[in-house]
């Protein structure tokens, strides 16, 4: 039995849930996501509750994947309610982010300025060294701002880099000054 899998999804007011033979569809506020069901697995919908059954054939894998079905479809339903959003930030002189079109411009000490595409269903703002990565996909907005975070990763002797906000880097102590010591 898994712990996870067992638990039962509330359905927030203004979330729609559809659910065909193999894939359950989230309608919400905030837009719409899709997820195909693991095979054997059902849903089963009952006023604004949502409950995941196992197959009734299990083996070793049933209980993980009943969790992260579960958990997968619980993401969709927050996420097209009340969607997620990631903060990055910028640490380093001359270290700069701005939008421009479909592309966020970063320069990040390099001879160049970096261009990374947003994806399709996210928005990205920057507001001075903060980088705000939001939409309705959890997956999405969280692997967006690991690339981001990926393409200068913060020095362990001054902190300079892209760092998720409030993240704690540890510092190492650097060379000492060589006294002058007799040989």
């Amino acid at each position: 039995m898994s712990k996870i899998g067992k638990k039962i999804i509330n359905l927030p007011a203004g979330v729609e849930v559809q659910i065909n033979v193999s894939e359950l569809m989230a309608k919400g506020p905030k837009g719409e996501l899709k997820l195909a069901i693991f095979p054997g697995f059902k849903a089963e919908l009952t006023d604004k509750e949502l409950q995941i059954l196992p197959p009734a054939k299990a083996n070793k894998q049933t209980p993980a994947l009943w969790g992260t079905l579960r958990a997968l479809i619980n993401n969709m339903v927050v996420g097209v309610s009340q969607g997620y959003e990631k903060k990055l930030e910028l640490e380093g002189i001359g270290f700069k982010a701005a939008v421009e079109g479909d592309n966020l411009i970063l320069n990040l000490g390099f001879s160049h300025p970096v261009k990374f595409p947003i994806a399709q269903g996210l928005k990205i703002t920057v507001v001075k060294n903060l980088i705000t990565i939001s939409g309705i996909d959890k997956d999405l907005v969280g692997r967006t701002a690991a690339e981001i975070r990926s393409l200068k990763k913060p020095e362990p002797y001054k902190g300079k880099g892209i760092h998720y906000l409030g993240e704690v880097i540890r510092r190492k102590a650097g060379k000492k000054a060589a006294g002058t010591t007799p040989a």
